[in-house]
């Protein structure tokens, strides 16, 4: 039992005939419509939605609910909107970014309004869930290759996929990062840490509470960022700011789950260590050297050890190259020390930190390799490439998210698993090179994003797939 805040609404049990008399006036005078629109509006969201878009997106969403338009249909609205806005990025000129930036921010409008017509007119759906999870990350990276061929055609010789990829890999990281702590934690017991109380205090100071918001760059501000870059500057400047702008999120939210991770005693559940097994996203070669290292006992060092120390191999052979097989070698190392890695149940209280390390490493590790390889279109290829596997990792998130577990194993194994990935893609770069190598990139992410996508959709368009919403309350 438990009482809720009512805010303008009213609630009573009247004695006697004047009481009565005095509530029912009381609920008359109430606007409901005026509370409707109030709690169509997240309660917790950044600055810059909350007081640049939410004011007027709000009537936007009642507009939209009296001619029977409907949550899903405003979210394809705002995809169109935005690879719209991501064609005229791609045109190069200044006419283009300037219009891009433009419908940017109002894709971004009709993100926000899709939500908040579902809470007004009480229309959720999992098609609407999924639509809403998933377009939020197509649109982004969609206008960031957009503008590296804006780039590249505009001065013809301003080559930005490199940033482009880079700044795909740094916001999808920072994501993974969000996940696998909040799943670590979801039900622990006796989670509570000196530093949670900290923030605690700071969140009881008006300001302060804007100020943490804006700094992790959320979706808003981080939209509104681009927006006004690209319709100003060019997208080399739009690609460096965005990318010390989350690299510098990143340290901040991540060192904080740390602080509270190390300074709290919690309890993680199987559940917890469940999820971030299903988030490692391993193959069949790290499940072998888990189950040898399970064997053989999996000693003292931590999981988060193991697989820092597999990816400082893996990225130490791809500095060197001093043979083209050396990286192969790494890549074996490393999803040796993968398996070791997830060998024992995640409960450990940095273990949470296992599933990005392992993103970073294959990421990076595709992107370091197209950017060495100088072959044409090699790094749009891994562009596509990384953005196929995000997909997959993202997919994972949501269906952990819904209770209903990760992706089919047979899919996971089908896809070689993070490990897999990368001596694919290490082997394919000591057999290829050249434009060779731009093919076996291209192949392998036409087969990923075939094998994922059609999965997914099976998945969430079936009716037992649960109706999950990305009302967590952490910045997007």
């Amino acid at each position: 039992m438990h009482r809720p805040d009512l805010g303008v609404l009213v609630a009573a049990v009247p004695g006697d005939d004047e009481a009565r008399e005095k509530t029912r006036a009381e609920v008359a005078a109430v606007d409901e419509e005026a509370v409707r629109l109030r709690s169509a509006v997240k309660s917790r969201d950044g600055f810059f939605t909350t007081f640049c878009i939410s004011p007027y997106s709000r009537y936007l969403a009642r507009w939209c609910a009296r001619r029977g338009l409907t949550p899903n249909q405003v979210t394809t609205a705002s995809l169109l909107t935005a690879l719209i806005a991501a064609g005229c990025a791609a045109t190069g000129s200044r006419g283009g970014f300037v219009a891009a930036g433009v419908l940017l921010i109002a894709s971004f409008v009709l993100d926000c309004t899709d939500g908040q017509l579902a809470r007004y007119s009480l229309q959720y759906s999992t098609l609407g869930a999924w639509l809403d999870a998933t377009f939020d990350r197509a649109k982004e990276y969609a206008y960031y290759a957009g503008l590296a061929l804006g780039a590249a055609r505009g001065g013809g010789t301003d080559d930005v996929w490199a940033l482009a990829l880079g700044a795909m890999v740094l916001q999808t990281c920072r994501h993974v990062v969000d996940f696998s702590f909040n799943e670590a934690n979801h039900d622990a017991t006796a989670n509570t840490s000196p530093t949670a109380a900290l923030s605690g205090r700071l969140d009881s100071v008006g300001w302060t509470v804007w100020a943490r918001r804006m700094i992790v760059l959320p979706i808003g501000e981080r939209w509104a960022l681009i927006a006004l870059l690209t319709a100003l500057t060019t997208p080399r400047t739009v690609f460096v700011v965005l990318l010390i702008g989350c690299a510098f999120a990143a340290c901040y939210t991540t060192a904080g789950r740390v602080l509270r991770s190390v300074t709290r005693k919690a309890r993680r559940t199987d559940r917890a260590a469940r999820a971030l097994a299903d988030l490692a996203d391993s193959g069949l070669v790290a499940e072998t050297a888990a189950k040898i290292t399970a064997r053989r006992g999996a000693g003292a060092v931590t999981a988060p050890v193991l697989a820092l120390a597999g990816t400082g191999v893996l990225l130490v052979t791809l500095w060197w190259h001093t043979s083209p097989w050396l990286p192969v070698a790494g890549a074996a190392a490393y999803a040796l020390f993968a398996g070791a890695a997830v060998a024992k149940p995640l409960k450990g209280p940095l273990d949470w930190l296992v599933p990005p390390v392992f993103r970073a490493a294959e990421y990076v590790t595709i992107l370091v390799l197209a950017a060495r390889s100088g072959a044409p279109g090699a790094l749009p290829a891994a562009f596509g490439l990384v953005a196929a596997v995000a997909y997959h990792h993202y997919d994972t998130v949501y269906r952990i998210r819904g209770g209903t577990g990760a992706p089919p194993h047979p899919l996971v194994r089908a896809i070689g698993g993070h490990e897999g990935r990368v001596l694919a893609v290490t082997a394919a770069a000591a057999l290829w090179h050249g434009q060779g190598f731009t093919i076996a990139l291209t192949a392998l992410a036409v087969a990923i994003a075939l094998a994922v996508l059609g999965e997914s959709i099976r998945f969430w368009v079936s009716s037992g797939a649960p109706a999950v919403h990305d009302e967590t309350g952490e910045p997007a």
